[in-house]
């Protein structure tokens, strides 16, 4: 560990390339859950190398659509959200068929009640500005390709291809995987996918539309069919206003129990179809082609640590299965791992450190075991049959108590010990849940 202080030099500028070097910590990938971690660890002190394959700014597909838990981490990074490019959103507004209701954010005393909006081309680029300027090194044009192991198995680096493919080696005792849904390093270390959880997949775009971009609600259509059929998409569309002239719009969706995956480009089509012209969401408005990524969820991939490895993010399959929401979990499990990283390196190496790093998956479970578990259940059972149409009846659309008790049910929004009725109900019907068995390798 070193003296750390910050570099007012942009990421860019500090992206060279050498072989051999070392840090007390690598963090793989530069997305919110990389850059999180190594903006946590630096501040603690620790000395982070964090690695980007591509260079920022940089695509990437997302609603961008932030809730007031990813809005609570950002302010427990010291992000400025009061700074030009923020859109803030009050709460949600739910459109099932006929039925059309809006529903606030919730003042708890835990999370801000309100949400924002940020185009991913340049908010993951804010993150590892600010993971730089805490201490944290990018080498950003690094694409690693593999774990770094000793005769035991235990990781103590990554090799990997900078520039012009030239290989390098980098070398730490912890390595922090956040390379998103394709897990190489995972996959590496042997740690497989759980086929039983599910994977979703999301498309999305950005249209042209004046008359939307400044909304101050995120708009979600649970109405939606398979293409040429009446069976209802087992998900949602989206429309959030990016604050700048333009809407991200998207659908998000689970294989079809009886029917499979969708075709979302088609959807997409038919969907946007139905909305008013005056929207503007028209082929004519569009900007970019359609998008589309897979969303790995409920912990889809265990365990979250094993041999200097931790998971974080998408490799540890941490997108909600409640909602698809995901970049509040990455940054929340970033700051987790961190903290596991930093205690264990303040012991020396031996059994002692691996228990302390053994406490990640253990406070992971803690925090979500049977939040994630129960959503896997209802994303099984409800979700990939019948998708959100049939929850969101009439009764339910005309009863503020039950659609404010299943939108903070969806979006994990309780106070502990709880505030109100909704979270008292909420937190025992978690807490009624069995708790999954956290594995260990």
């Amino acid at each position: 560990m070193r003296e750390t202080t910050p570099d007012p030099s942009p990421p860019e500028d500090r992206s060279g390339h050498g072989s051999g070097e070392e840090a007390d910590v690598i963090v793989v990938g530069a997305g919110p859950a990389g850059s999180s971690a190594a903006f946590h660890l630096a501040k603690a002190g620790i000395d982070v190398l964090l690695l980007e394959k591509a260079h920022f700014p940089r695509e990437k597909v997302c609603g961008d659509g932030l809730t007031p838990r990813a809005v609570y981490q950002l302010i427990r990074m010291g992000i400025d959200i009061k700074a030009p490019g923020w859109t803030r959103s009050r709460g949600m507004r739910w459109v099932a068929g006929e039925h059309q209701v809006h529903i606030d954010w919730p003042a708890l005393g835990r999370y801000p009640d309100f949400g924002l909006s940020r185009s991913r081309h340049d908010f993951d680029d804010i993150l590892a500005h600010h993971a730089v300027g805490a201490g944290a090194r990018l080498r950003s044009g690094v694409k690693v390709t593999g774990p770094l192991t000793d005769r035991a198995g235990r990781v103590t680096g990554v090799t990997a291809m900078a520039g012009t493919k030239e290989p390098v080696v980098f070398h730490a005792p912890i390595v922090i995987a956040a390379d998103g849904a394709s897990a190489r390093l995972a996959l590496a270390m042997g740690l497989q996918r759980d086929k039983s959880k599910q994977i979703a997949t999301a498309a999305r775009r950005y249209y042209r539309s004046p008359e939307r971009s400044q909304e101050e609600y995120l708009e979600l259509w649970a109405d939606l069919r398979f293409p040429g059929s009446d069976h209802y998409l087992p998900g949602y569309g989206w429309i959030f206003p990016m604050g700048d002239g333009r809407v991200n719009v998207g659908l998000g969706a689970l294989p079809h129990r009886r029917h499979g995956t969708a075709d979302l480009r088609t959807t997409l089509d038919q969907w946007l179809a139905r909305t008013p012209d005056a929207w503007g969401l028209r082929e004519e408005n569009a900007e970019g082609p359609v998008r589309s990524a897979a969303l790995p969820l409920g912990f889809n991939r265990h365990p979250l640590y094993t041999r200097g490895l931790l998971l974080v993010g998408d490799s540890g399959g941490m997108i909600s299965p409640w909602n698809g929401e995901g970049i509040g979990q990455a940054m929340e499990a970033g700051e987790v791992s961190a903290e596991s990283a930093a205690l264990a390196l303040a012991l020396p190496p031996g059994p002692g450190r691996e228990r302390v790093l053994h406490g990640y998956p253990v406070e992971m479970n803690r925090r979500w075991g049977r939040y994630y578990r129960l959503g896997n259940a209802a994303a099984d059972v409800i979700f990939s049959r019948s998708g959100f149409q049939p929850i969101l009846n009439r009764y339910v659309m005309g009863s503020p108590f039950l659609l404010n008790t299943l939108a903070r049910m969806l979006t994990n929004l309780t106070d502990k010990p709880s505030h109100d009725v909704i979270d008292h109900v909420l937190n025992t019907v978690v807490r009624l849940v069995p708790a999954p068995n956290v594995r260990r390798r």
